[in-house]
């Protein structure tokens, strides 16, 4: 667990690398989408390593570092590559980027990830915007020591994914002849991926996909006041929905496929979301 200064210290470090920057939106990339980083314009990189109570990001796929400067005109902390759970770090650890940009003075956070298809009218390549999420395993990162400077120690769920955000993202991408989807996301800790009974119990209690991050980041960012835009990517169907064997490999692959009309998407939005 972390105190009030700890997270101080880390937004200073930041601060002190890219004077005078002041985010308005924290991205997180998931698993094989951080070719966005690439594209932020006047970049400062700053790897994970180098800040104060950060810890490095170990997942394939994930370079493990902020990418500071500005995407469509909108002024982006760009995270390629998140902390993950099953890398064995805590909820704590894995949400800590967001309250960090939340000092800095982020007042949105669009959240990514490369997710597993239980919805079987979704396809693979496809997005579903996040409505809403199921989490029956692990730690929040709001147990233990509440901390009174980011919200409340009972944080309210209700509406956790900012609906105009969505309704936003639904209009630029029919703009950009998208098939969005929208639906529930349901946490799993990995890094294992689901069994196919799993994912039974998931699709029949409501969930449309299944993965392994984004919850407890929302869960942060949404204790603190952060309006938050989620989106995943369907790289694979879950576990029993075809009869194939899952791969990470696959997940990267599909990722590489999809890169255009994600980029398309986010870059369409980000001037639309304002604080």
């Amino acid at each position: 667990m972390f105190t009030f200064e700890n997270y101080r210290q880390s937004a200073d470090y930041i601060a002190s690398r890219a004077p005078g920057f002041v985010p308005q939106m924290l991205m997180i990339l998931g698993s094989g989408l951080g070719f966005m980083g690439e594209q932020v314009e006047n970049a400062i990189r700053i790897p994970y390593g180098d800040i104060p109570h950060f810890k490095p990001s170990t997942a394939p796929g994930h370079a493990g570092q902020f990418v500071l400067g500005t995407l469509s005109g909108v002024n982006v902390m760009v995270m390629q590559g998140r902390m993950h759970c099953y890398e064995g770090y805590t909820a704590w650890e894995a949400a800590y980027p967001v309250r960090v940009a939340k000092l800095l003075g982020a007042h949105s956070m669009i959240v990514t990830n490369a997710c597993g298809g239980v919805n079987v009218g979704f396809e693979v390549g496809e997005l579903m915007l996040i409505s809403d999420h199921m989490k029956f395993f692990d730690p929040t990162p709001l147990q233990g020591p509440n901390v009174e400077e980011f919200g409340p120690r009972f944080c309210d769920m209700s509406y956790t994914y900012t609906a105009a955000y969505r309704e936003m993202a639904r209009a630029k991408g029919a703009e950009l002849g998208l098939k969005l989807h929208e639906g529930v996301y349901c946490y799993f800790p990995g890094p294992q991926f689901e069994t196919p009974a799993e994912v039974r119990a998931a699709r029949v209690l409501g969930a449309d996909a299944v993965g392994m991050s984004t919850v407890p980041e929302a869960i942060a960012a949404n204790h603190c006041g952060m309006k938050i835009l989620g989106i995943s990517l369907i790289t694979n169907m879950a576990a029993g929905v075809l009869d194939v064997s899952l791969s990470g490999v696959d997940v990267i692959e599909a990722a590489e496929k999809a890169k255009d009309g994600f980029s398309a998407l986010i870059l369409a939005c980000l001037p639309h979301m304002q604080g």
